[in-house]
């Protein structure tokens, strides 16, 4: 019996101690990862981790390093005794530092950006802590190929290859922030979120309405926000960050905080910004001393009154850019079973007023700097609610291997305020809009290598939106507002009888590898949207039919070839088209602008996209350093443009008090956009890496020879940095060149070319008066210090010489000398 009994008991220690168990964990989710591949250098060992993640290394030696592979992960190496110290817990990352990058937004699931034909950029944590930018619109500005404008500070419209507002996707965690009220123009709906909580920020160039339909011709630009992840032991931390900046006395503070546990996890963050006036810069190089400075402005803001403008102490203090904004996140990450995790989504997203200062600067006589015609114009608290959730599904079926359906609703909420000097009617424009959504989206490989792939979905959207619209006259005593003395109507900004917006869609996408040297990636989408509106006031505008209903469908399709003629090289080329359906603002919008009003034109239809890329990147540095250049041309069929128009047989109507040239969103013929980024990106050195673009736009109409809205000059940025234990320091270059007058587009106006520097305020010619936006270049500094593992500061120097400029087609003068300091403590 002791015989036995010492037995039970050598096996037992046995075990314990020769069976070395590895446990291998998501970095980002912390959920464990089946299917990974164990081998040593000589391939002489080879072993899989099962559903539990787990798999027995003590078959490896003791000094032999240990290979980790996965299709959806990097490469990991590690030495045995150095896993050993790490309790055999092994986390892989989604990142790869050979610069082959999984992208998401592409296929709408992970995939290796050596299998993608289009051209993408990706922003990681990483890369938005390094920028600490203020919005998220001004983080995209950092992204190679992307173009920024600005109305007011409070904003920011992003540009993807001459193409902007509404015909731009932005998406949120999968789910499409374009709504039925997305104008042509510009938009300042990217700021709705705070850069820290974005986990990382992809960007897709060119039409991709296989995957998201109506919107996407210039690109597509997802944020996606951080997700908790689990632990195998119940786990609290926390992260506080806190910035200041020079140049507007920003005040940032972000509070997060993540709960971990086996079964579930939850993170929320919560983040307020108050920005104060906007200083530019002093030195005008340009050579316009008075260009982008304010001289006189008006002091009702925030319930004050005063019946004439103020004059400004300091002109290169923007007065009226100011506000505030708060953003919340709360999300959850439930694993329901071994296949199947779910996420809830929340977000909310507002603001103080927002002065729209390009309009507070409006002048009634362009000879007379203190005749401004607006005393109010600003947007009222910008709201965005988001509620959602995601099932990811994974039951590994010969029909589905993977599959993500995602449900959502969101609210947008907006308003318009304005009055002229003069005037006590002030004007009120509501807008709200309820979205409700599904996508599903689903993959399976159709062999076993997944060297052919098959993914497929669909997408509903329904949007619904009211618009009211009414004024008040101001009451004032003794030179203060003491309430409202009488109503009066106002021309609703949408139609006042409601309005609906539908779009349904299904697609399928096929990849295959030809060989081991070459992809073809294909899909096809089925989109079709209908759009009813009803207006009931005819009061003002008069309308030949007062309810609309309209019905357009579209098919488009992309194809894509990859060849990789040796590990270092990649060739693409794109063949894809796209569309946009005319969504409620297209049809329905009234509004006023430099004299122009627009009124709606039922009869717009929708305009489509047919894009041909070539693409070509060489790696350098074991593939540590990418060299690359994508050239694009785009034709524009049955382009929409704001162009002049005729209502009742008149080309003029009164709005506001005041008639306007009548113009309206319309249909033409044919125009193109063409173009080029080339970039590169990596490491020098194990201490030093570098980054860089340059992009050129250019964009005319083939029926009138005229040039293309959004358009922005030849810009890029350069920028080398230095890493070394704790200390990171780096430099930047921006620039642009010069945006001349005759590349303007007149006859919409978006352009803003009437806010550019004026040379001969006496010609008639739009082209004589106006000289164009003038080429700029700063340097900034940029540092970071890690003070231990849970302390660290991070300091900026922005256009370090205080140059003056203006960003093509903005409304507001850009920042000058700003020192931004912030701090980050992790608990």
């Amino acid at each position: 019996m002791k015989k036995y009994i010492v037995i039970v008991f050598v096996l037992f220690l046995s075990h314990t101690y020769f069976a070395q168990e590895i446990l291998v964990l998501d970095k980002k989710t912390g959920k464990k990862v089946n299917n990974v591949t164990i081998f040593n250098n000589d391939k002489t060992i080879s072993l899989t981790t099962g559903f539990d993640g787990l798999a027995d290394v003590s078959s490896f030696k003791e000094d032999e390093e240990i290979i980790f592979s996965h299709l959806s992960y990097a490469i990991f190496r590690i030495k045995k005794g150095v896993l050993k110290k790490r309790n055999y817990t092994v986390h892989l990352t989604k990142y790869s530092e050979e610069l082959d990058e999984i992208v998401i937004s592409v296929f709408k699931k992970d995939e290796k950006t050596k299998r993608i034909a289009e051209e993408i950029a990706v922003l990681s944590t990483s890369d938005i802590e390094k920028i600490s930018p203020q919005t998220s619109a001004d983080l995209l500005a950092a992204i190679p190929g992307i173009k920024v404008q600005k109305s007011q500070f409070g904003g920011g419209s992003p540009v993807i290859r001459g193409m902007e507002s509404n015909r731009v996707l932005l998406v949120v965690d999968g789910v499409r922030m374009n709504n039925a009220i997305y104008r042509k123009g510009h938009l300042q709906n990217a700021i709705t979120i705070a850069p820290n909580m974005l986990d990382k920020t992809e960007v897709v160039f060119g039409p991709s309405s296989v995957i998201y339909g109506s919107d996407a011709l210039g690109g597509v630009i997802h944020y996606y926000t951080k997700t908790p992840k689990l632990a195998e032991v119940d786990k609290v931390s926390s992260q506080f960050f806190s910035r200041f900046s020079t140049v507007n006395q920003e005040i940032t503070t972000n509070v997060a905080a993540e709960v971990s546990f086996s079964n579930w996890a939850s993170f929320t963050s919560i983040s307020y910004s108050d920005f104060g006036d906007l200083t530019i810069g002093k030195n005008t190089n340009h050579g316009f001393e008075d260009w982008g400075k304010v001289f006189y402005y008006t002091e009702n803001v925030n319930g004050n009154y005063n019946e004439n403008p103020t004059k400004n102490a300091n002109p290169n203090t923007l007065r009226n850019t100011n506000y505030n904004q708060t953003d919340v996140l709360q999300k959850f990450f439930v694993p329901l079973s071994k296949n199947t995790d779910l996420k809830i989504n929340l977000q909310y997203s507002t603001s103080s007023d927002i002065q729209r200062f390009d309009r507070l600067m409006e002048l009634k006589d362009v000879t007379d700097v203190s005749s401004l015609k607006f005393s109010e114009w600003y947007y009222g608290p910008q709201k965005r609610l988001l509620i959602s959730s995601q099932l990811d599904i994974n039951p590994y079926k010969n029909w589905l291997e993977r599959g993500l359906l995602t449900v959502a609703y969101q609210n947008i909420v907006e308003s318009r305020v304005q009055r002229k000097f003069g005037s006590l009617e002030r004007a009120y424009r509501d807008e709200n809009v309820d979205v409700f959504s599904v996508n599903g989206d689903f993959s399976v490989p159709l062999t076993e290598d997944e060297t052919r792939t098959l993914s497929y979905g669909f997408e509903v959207a329904y949007n619904e939106l009211t618009s009211t619209s009414y004024g008040k006259t101001l009451q004032i005593t003794n030179g203060e507002i003491n309430g409202f003395s009488d109503d009066f109507k106002v021309q609703s900004r949408y139609p006042d009888g409601g309005s609906n917006y539908l779009s349904s869609a299904i697609y399928i996408d096929y990849r295959q590898n030809i060989n081991p040297k070459s992809t073809l990636n294909s899909g096809i989408r089925y989109t079709n949207t209908n759009l009813n509106a009803t207006w009931l006031d005819q009061t003002f505008i008069q309308l030949p039919e007062t309810e609309i209903s309209s019905n357009h469908s579209a098919v488009t399709a992309t194809l894509g070839y990859v060849y990789k003629p040796s590990k270092n090289w990649q060739l693409n080329s794109v063949l894809s088209s796209g569309f946009r359906s005319p969504n409620i603002d297209d049809v329905g919008r009234v509004r006023e602008k430099s004299g122009d009003v627009t009124v709606p034109n039922i009869d717009v239809k929708p305009e489509f996209a047919y894009n041909a890329e070539i693409g070509i990147q060489k790696y350098f540095n074991k593939r540590k350093f990418r060299l690359g250049a994508n050239v694009f041309y785009t034709l524009l069929d049955n382009y929409i443009i704001r162009d002049s128009f005729t209502m009742n047989g008149s080309n003029q109507v009164l709005f506001d008090g005041e008639y306007g040239n009548v113009v309206a969103n319309q249909n033409r013929g044919n125009a193109y956009i063409t173009g080029y980024t080339i970039s590169y990106l990596g490491k020098l050195s194990n201490v030093f890496n570098t980054s860089g673009f340059i992009t050129y736009t250019k964009g005319r109409t083939y029926d009138t020879e005229e040039p293309m809205s959004s358009i922005p000059p030849l810009f890029g940025q350069f920028e080398i940095n230095y890493t070394k234990d704790k200390i990171e320091v780096g430099a930047a270059v921006r620039f642009n060149s010069k945006k001349d007058i005759a590349d303007f587009n007149f006859t919409e106006g978006i352009d803003n070319h009437d806010l550019t520097p004026v040379v001969n305020p006496n010609a008639t010619n739009p082209k004589d008066i106006y000289f164009g936006t003038p080429s700029w270049i700063t340097l900034g500094l940029n540092s970071r210090y890690a003070v231990n593992e849970k302390f660290s500061v991070q300091a900026r120097l922005d256009n370090i010489f205080d140059e003056h400029y203006i960003e093509f087609a903005s409304g507001v003068s850009s920042p000058g000398r700003n020192l931004s300091v912030s701090f980050v403590a992790n608990f």
